[in-house]
């Protein structure tokens, strides 16, 4: 990055790290697949209030996409992260390459 050039933008929703770790677990599902909410928050180790206020966050966003059904007569909550989402994604990682890869020509 040269002198003249402004550092690449983090997007705020996914730059939050539980956000980002919600994000980053989500993208290793298959396209189209979806998580348990419970199987979701114990893989993040997260309570369900805090899960359940970031999920909030990047549904606003078009990030996620949350389904709630039953199975049998219990409720289930499925969390799947969205084209847009993936994308987001892709270019918040992007932007942290470029970030990190030019950090060491930095003085």
């Amino acid at each position: 990055m040269s002198a003249d050039q402004a550092p690449p933008e983090l997007d705020p929703v996914i730059h939050a790290q539980a956000r980002l770790r919600v994000v980053a677990a989500l993208n290793m599902l298959g396209e189209g697949d979806e998580m348990a909410f419970p199987a979701l928050k114990d893989l993040l180790g997260m309570t369900a209030g805090n899960l359940s206020v970031h999920l909030s966050k990047l549904e606003d966003a078009g990030y996620v996409q949350i389904t709630k059904t039953h199975k049998g007569r219990t409720p289930v909550t499925y969390v799947a992260l969205t084209k847009r989402g993936r994308l987001a994604f892709e270019d918040y990682t992007k932007a942290i390459r470029a970030l990190l890869g030019n950090a060491g020509g930095m003085s």
